[in-house]
């Protein structure tokens, strides 16, 4: 709970008098019985109706500011606790966007989405009641009993009976409803990935005819989330029902103890009102104070998940920018790399070494697999090496800070992601103040000019969420024409260009060739054609460097690189009707 604690102190005021104005509505209520008492024993046991009405106007008066304070301690306690769920998101989107490939792997996309939502809404709702109810509750309890005792010291034992038994019975009700709503959270991460499987795989879903499978099994999971939660409510619910029967037995025993001292004038009936008033009101505030303590746990279990990602170490926060990049000329340098994913013993690449001179253009290829995705996530740091080092312009990419580096790195990924706006408002997230000659000019070279040329908006075209009324070959060309707007030093395209067909393709390679004359370009892709005419091949094999070479080196000198250009070669023919 300290990264909550934390954000309360900048709602220090709020949380101060949260709970001091609950404790002044406490005061007034705790003055309610004797008012009571002292309007039936001396109002109407001895029919004073001057005191009736003086006495009805003090009960009155109580009501107004009780309801006057209570509502400012729950404006300041509402204040307090979204002040501190809003900060919590802002911190945890931050997070996010700073955690590792790695961390976001282990942690999951689905979990997140609940940290986000629900486990910040517990706590938010924890903060509340919290601010509200733990000063009031403990006060009303003692100040309850001591007043008692004023009214009749020999009768004190019953409550401090009665309240030490229901506490007893409230704790272990606690214990195990926690333990429950605790699984049905973890429980509720499991739905959540399903639905969101579900949600991004929905034409997959629907081109098999699964949705009777997927259905079937988001039943089972709801099921299992919708009885842990049905247990926890069932434990829950106990408490009210044992509490208030509890609660009628003391009154009950209450009333035979005090019978006797009515009866030979020792007690009035007064007294005996408020004394049982008392003792309602040290039952009552027990279950608030026991469904308070549900609360407050959950929403500590609710923190404790939220600070194991904000607690999460982040390598650029000690990182120190010790160098420039410009320094040095020696492009990009593997030595020795090796890497592994969280929880995985097999290595996904295994003494990778290899360099890229600066400004050239370096093409990789493999089968399904072989690592070429992963290599290329080492170089903008979003893994790290599990062993060696990744060097650019002669500095370990350990020691450049992320925005550092990234900002220098131009990426088109494996898998076009626009998001939901203006063509335009895309570009730019290639560079910021992109001009509109800069925007045109990408688009021109990727050969994506075309999609503005027929649009009445132009660069302010609308783009849906995820590029849905972009075709997959649209997408692709923006995405790659996003990178090209920022001019990197270093341009990454990670078989993008995927969904192109091989004629625009190859006028993509050719104008791509002139505009990055100065930039080091890393082509990965599955065609030979596609990196045929780079001054250097990688030839990747089940993690392994396999090959090194130029396009005519390699068919001479390396199977693998043969073998995949042969199918390729016998593919076109076949499609040309030759075999």
């Amino acid at each position: 709970m300290r990264n909550v604690i934390k954000y309360l102190k900048n709602y220090m005021l709020e949380t101060i008098l949260a709970p001091l104005f609950k404790m002044l509505e406490a005061i007034f209520e705790l003055l309610v019985p004797l008012v009571v008492a002292s309007l039936i024993d001396i109002g109407i046991h001895q029919r004073n109706e001057r005191h009736i009405w003086k006495m009805c106007l003090l009960l009155m008066c109580f009501t107004c500011i009780g309801f006057l304070v209570a509502t400012v301690a729950q404006y300041f306690s509402a204040k307090a606790a979204m002040g501190v769920g809003t900060t919590l998101r802002s911190e945890m989107f931050r997070k996010i966007q700073s955690m590792s490939f790695s961390q976001l792997d282990k942690v999951g996309t689905a979990a997140l989405v609940n940290y986000m939502s629900s486990d910040i809404y517990i706590v938010q709702t924890g903060v509340n009641l919290f601010l509200r109810l733990f000063l009031r509750a403990p006060f009303i309890v003692i100040g309850a009993t001591i007043m008692a005792f004023r009214v009749d010291r020999g009768i004190t034992f019953v409550f401090v009976i009665v309240t030490l038994l229901i506490i007893g019975i409230v704790s272990v009700i606690i214990k195990k409803t926690v333990h429950s709503y605790k699984k049905a959270q973890e429980r509720l991460d499991a739905l959540a990935l399903l639905i969101r499987e579900n949600h991004t795989g929905a034409r997959v879903v629907r081109a098999f005819d699964r949705q009777a499978d997927e259905v079937q099994e988001f039943e089972e999971s709801n099921q299992k989330y919708t009885r842990l939660q049905i247990m926890a409510g069932r434990i829950s619910a106990l408490m009210n029902p044992v509490t208030y029967m509890l609660m009628n037995v003391a009154i009950i025993f209450l009333l035979y103890i005090v019978g006797p001292s009515v009866e030979t004038g020792v007690l009035t009936q007064g007294q005996v009102v408020a004394l049982v008033n008392y003792l309602m009101q040290i039952l009552l505030v027990i279950v608030v104070l026991a469904n308070l303590t549900i609360a407050v746990t959950r929403a500590i279990a609710s923190a404790k998940r939220l600070e194991r990602v904000l607690d999460m170490p982040l390598k650029d926060e000690q990182t120190q920018e010790t160098e420039t990049m410009q320094k040095e000329e020696k492009g990009i340098v593997f030595e020795r790399v090796s890497f592994r994913y969280e929880g995985t013993s097999e290595a996904q690449l295994e003494e990778v070494n290899f360099s890229v001179p600066k400004g050239s253009t370096v093409g990789i290829i493999g089968g399904t697999g072989a690592g070429k995705s992963t290599l290329i996530n080492l170089i903008p740091k979003f893994y790290d090496a599990s062993e060696g080092q990744v060097y650019i312009n002669g500095i370990d990419v350990q020691d450049i800070s992320s925005k550092e580096l990234r900002k220098r790195i131009g990426i088109a990924p494996q898998h076009a992601v626009l998001c939901k706006g203006t063509l335009r408002d895309n570009l730019k997230w290639g560079k910021e103040n992109a001009t509109e000659e800069e925007m045109l000019q990408a688009l021109e070279v990727t050969q994506a000019s075309t999609i503005i040329k027929n649009h009445a908006q132009g660069l302010d075209m609308h783009i849906e969420q995820g590029g849905k009324n972009l075709s997959g070959g649209q997408r692709q060309r923006v995405s790659i024409a996003r990178a090209l707007v920022r001019k990197p030093e270093i341009l990454i395209l990670d078989d993008s260009g995927s969904a192109l067909d091989y004629l625009t393709e190859a006028k993509l390679r050719e104008d791509l060739r002139k505009y990055t004359k100065n930039t080091t370009v890393i082509i990965v892709s599955q065609r030979i054609s596609s990196i045929q005419n780079a001054d250097s091949i990688l030839v990747l094999d089940d993690g392994k460097l396999v090959g090194e070479g130029t396009h005519d080196m390699l068919l001479k000198e390396n199977g693998v690189y043969r073998e995949i250009y042969e199918s390729q070669a016998k593919l076109h023919a076949s499609e040309r009707g030759v075999l």
